[in-house]
């Protein structure tokens, strides 16, 4: 290329004597030209077509690494590529100069390199989302790594060449600087270990719900960094905790309660002891017309029933034999209405049970598990189910332990006046 310019710089006198050089710099201009034409025919035709095809594939993962701007980063490359291969051809001349030129091509390579490599892992971070497993092994962390790693060795490879030195002697040097390197990298180094240990053992995944009262986070896990572990609570309000909290601290994951599809309602109603006696035949009637347990009564009451007569009992005295009571009529009642509720889970425990009786009553406790483990729809549920019990509960003579309130006490003290 230069020996046909220099044959047309020969014909002009004006510049007689300086051809090689004028030559040379209009070699490099005409590189430059070349360079600019070729980035902008990429980028303006090439990528476009790419582009379009990606568009039109039916796998839309493909589409992140458009909107990545991984294509887009490697038009660049081309025209540095250029200049760095054919500018010691135009300035043989000038080889000061030329150095300098491929020296700042071969960085802006690099540097260039670093940025498609950069999109390029994030583009692979995004499709990883769309597979079912993200949900379950979070990637974060090894993505944040790979880019300090990257960006690590980039900046090596820059050093090495403005200092003029090989990248192994600059990374051997580095080991005097181990202890320096830990104490500056600490968080980082200590935030992957407790993200494999995390991702390994499934201890946790994005989507998680988890409670930590020490750091006050009880919300859905929105990110697990290299660093940091980031938790939106449920008061909208956004918590980081660090990574190897998760590892060094306790705390707590609903995930199971998620997976199994059912959530927990353990609740206790307090029963005023005063209330508590054996059931008459009268109340034994008014209770088998109740649909959930008129099959339980009629069950139990030949059963108690035959009891008594096979071992002769004296039912003249209540504490003979055996006797049906309210409170267990009352219990297998709540157990019954639950069984039948739509909204309950039947494939999960589902218990009624007394509690250790205490200054404020005898506490019956629900223990059983919604098929909604939405929170709203899940407290709405509760709420349905405790609503019907408090009612019923005069339903089998019982009342409902409460201290008496100010307005209480009044009226009995009026009442005594009168």
């Amino acid at each position: 290329m230069i020996e046909t310019i220099i044959s047309y710089l020969d014909k002009i006198p004006l510049i007689s004597g300086y051809e090689k050089q004028l030559a040379s710099v209009i070699a490099f201009v005409f590189i430059i030209i070349i360079a600019f034409i070729i980035h902008f025919a990429t980028k303006g035709i090439v990528i476009r077509v790419i582009n379009t095809l990606i568009l039109r594939t039916k796998n839309t993962r493909d589409d992140v690494l458009i909107s990545r701007g991984v294509f887009n980063r490697l038009t660049y490359l081309t025209p540095v590529a250029i200049i760095y291969f054919l500018t010691p051809q135009a300035m043989s001349l000038y080889p000061t100069i030329a150095e300098i030129i491929i020296t700042i091509a071969l960085l802006a390579m690099i540097i260039i390199i670093t940025l498609i490599l950069d999109a390029l892992i994030d583009a692979l971070a995004e499709i990883y989302k769309t597979f079912d497993i993200s949900k379950q092994i979070s990637i974060t962390s090894f993505v944040q790594l790979a880019k300090i790693l990257l960006y690590f060795l980039a900046v090596i490879a820059i050093v090495s060449i403005i200092l003029d030195q090989s990248p192994a002697k600059l990374i051997a040097g580095l080991g005097a600087m181990a202890a320096v390197l830990m104490f500056v990298f600490k968080d980082p180094i200590m935030g992957f270990a407790a993200g494999i240990q995390l991702s390994s053992n499934r201890m946790v995944s994005p989507g998680d719900w988890i409670e930590m009262p020490k750091y006050g986070v009880d919300g859905d896990i929105m990110e697990i960094g290299l660093t940091t572990v980031k938790v939106r609570n449920f008061d909208k309000t956004i918590t980081t905790v660090p990574t190897q909290a998760l590892i060094a601290d306790s705390f707590k994951n609903w995930r199971g309660m998620q997976e199994t599809g059912g959530r927990r309602i353990k609740r206790s109603v307090l029963i005023n002891m005063n209330t508590i006696h054996f059931c008459t035949e009268e109340e034994l009637q008014q209770f088998q017309k109740i649909q959930y347990i008129s099959e339980y009564i009629e069950r139990k009451n030949k059963e108690v029933t035959q009891y008594n007569n096979t071992l002769k009992v004296d039912l003249e005295n209540l504490a003979n034999g055996r006797r049906m009571t309210n409170i267990g009529t009352f219990r297998n009642y709540i157990e019954a209405y639950l069984t039948n509720h739509p909204n309950i889970h039947t494939n999960l425990t589902i218990l009624v049970r007394q509690l250790k009786p205490t200054e404020n009553g005898l506490p019956i406790e629900v223990y059983a598990f919604t098929n909604d483990t939405n929170w709203k729809r899940y407290e709405s549920i509760q709420s349905d189910i405790f609503d019907h019990i408090l009612a019923v509960v005069p339903q089998f003579n019982l009342t409902v332990f409460q201290n008496p309130s100010g307005a209480d006490l009044s009226r009995l003290i009026n009442n005594s006046l009168k």
